[in-house]
């Protein structure tokens, strides 16, 4: 045990940009990963993740339900906002040098703030915006936000999500 903590002690020594016992650095916090795709979002797209999380109103898989409400196509559930968000926190997963390793990634929390509906048709993309990193118990909370936009580039909404990175064993 002792061993293992001087390992470490001189680990993040070595690289003091790294949490102690973690790979993950803390020069992360503040750090923008700036919008680099767009995604068109598809009908089926919609309707497939309508039914898998059971939102049942018709307008989320009719397209003359949708317009009976005023949208010029089917309507998204306002959880589908986390497809926009996963691809940008992809991003942030993917770049080596924020030191998080994916298969130690619990999913947290997440929040969503929708400014309007999604609709089909919408081409989306996300900035995503690393707010704060904090080490607590056996890992590093990860809070990031996803501000999600339009091909207008007009805010669509916000999600806030936070990941739990478990620590290396060892």
């Amino acid at each position: 045990m002792q061993a293992r903590r001087a390992l470490r002690a001189s680990s993040a020594r070595a690289n003091p940009d790294k949490l102690e016992g973690m790979s993950i650095a803390e020069s992360l916090v503040g750090r923008t990963y700036p919008a680099t795709e767009t995604f068109t979002v598809g009908r089926e797209s919609i309707r497939d993740f309508a039914r898998a999380v059971k939102a049942s109103h018709p307008a989320h898989t009719d397209v003359e339900a949708a317009r009976a409400l005023g949208y010029p196509d089917v309507v998204a559930p306002p959880t589908y906002a986390i497809i926009a968000a996963q691809r940008a926190e992809a991003r942030m997963v993917n770049d080596p040098s924020a030191g998080i390793d994916f298969s130690r990634v619990v999913h947290a929390e997440q929040k969503f703030q929708l400014d309007r509906a999604i609709v089909a048709g919408d081409e989306l993309s996300a900035e995503l915006v690393v707010e704060s990193v904090r080490v607590m118990g056996g890992g590093a909370m990860v809070t990031t936000q996803a501000i999600i936009t339009d091909a207008a580039g007009q805010r669509v909404g916000v999600t806030s999500s936070s990941l739990l990175v478990r620590a290396e064993e060892g």
